[in-house]
């Protein structure tokens, strides 16, 4: 049984005579007959009865009717779901980031992808690198944006592009002195500290300690916002990347020598193909990223490394 079968049918039914149905498919009349007794052969039974003056239905072809038209209703809702997809009319993009990329880059990328694609659903997920990867091994995130301390480095599994280096920084509730300090410098200041898991905190612990010391908590156990605010209440400074700090509206000061940074990567899958909208949006983040390179948006000691 065909599509075609049921469609040529449908129609003769609906219309009672072979020569307007054929007319209203654009189909030779003798090849839609054909066409029809070829169903009727296979099904066994006599579809319609065939007169001068009006084809109507048989009992088999009365009980058949609102099947076909069911069938060719669903199809044609198959194919338009398919079209509206492949035209990012509809679909969906799984996308993982940390809490610090949620509040500075991510905001500016799914603002320019929904005003493109209003259709595609948006699922976000906010959480440390480690988790996302995990993630993405297993198949419940399309795309992440992932944080390292440094651009190297594969991951098994994973197709991961470096897209830019970012420098972290100590914001403060008042301006320092200096407009670049030793990471030694944080010796004698009681840090507001992030939440344990946080790569931030790996990566000032890490700094501090090759420096030769074991800093000190103001207060810690944060996530991103959290840290801001006891930043701006005077609890004392934190180290956040550059894009933050640089929303923040807090004073900045950077660090000498090589400073601290990161590099900010794009993950997915290797073996799991990026459907369309995935592949939008990945496309979104390297537009997104060039156009505030190109309007000289992005911090002071933040650079692209590649496009995605």
């Amino acid at each position: 049984m065909q599509l075609q079968q049921l469609r040529y049918f449908t129609a003769v039914a609906e219309l009672g005579n072979f020569t307007r149905a054929a007319e209203r498919l654009h189909v030779a009349q003798p090849s839609l007959s054909q066409q029809i007794k070829a169903l009727e052969r296979e099904l066994g039974a006599e579809l319609l009865h065939r007169s001068r003056g009006a084809t109507t239905p048989t009992d088999a072809g009365e009980a058949l009717l609102p099947l076909a038209r069911r069938i060719l209703a669903d199809t044609d809702s198959a194919r338009l779901a398919v079209q509206e997809t492949v035209q990012l009319r509809r679909g969906r993009v799984r996308l993982g980031a940390p809490p610090s990329l949620c509040v500075s880059l991510l905001p500016d990328v799914l603002g320019a992808f929904r005003a493109r694609f209003p259709g595609v659903d948006l699922q976000v997920s906010e959480g440390g690198s480690g988790d996302l990867v995990a993630a993405l091994d297993a198949g419940e995130l399309d795309l992440a944006l992932i944080v390292s301390p440094s651009p190297g480095g594969a991951l098994p599994g994973l197709d991961v592009t470096p897209l830019l280096h970012e420098d972290l920084v100590l914001v403060s509730a008042e301006p320092l002195p200096e407009q670049a300090v030793p990471v030694g410098e944080l010796r004698d200041r009681p840090l507001v500290m992030f939440r344990p898991g946080y790569a931030l905190r790996d990566a000032t612990l890490a700094a501090c300690r090759e420096a030769g010391f074991e800093p000190r908590f103001a207060v810690e156990g944060g996530e991103m916002d959290a840290v801001l605010g006891f930043v701006r209440a005077g609890l004392g400074p934190a180290v956040v990347p550059a894009m933050v700090a640089a929303r923040s509206g807090l004073p900045t000061t950077r660090f000498t020598g090589a400073g601290l940074g990161r590099t900010i990567s794009l993950a997915h899958g290797r073996d799991i193909p990026l459907g369309r909208a995935a592949d939008r949006m990945r496309a979104t983040v390297a537009e997104r990223l060039a156009a505030q390179a190109r309007r000289g948006e992005l911090p002071e000691g933040t650079r692209l490394l590649a496009a995605p």
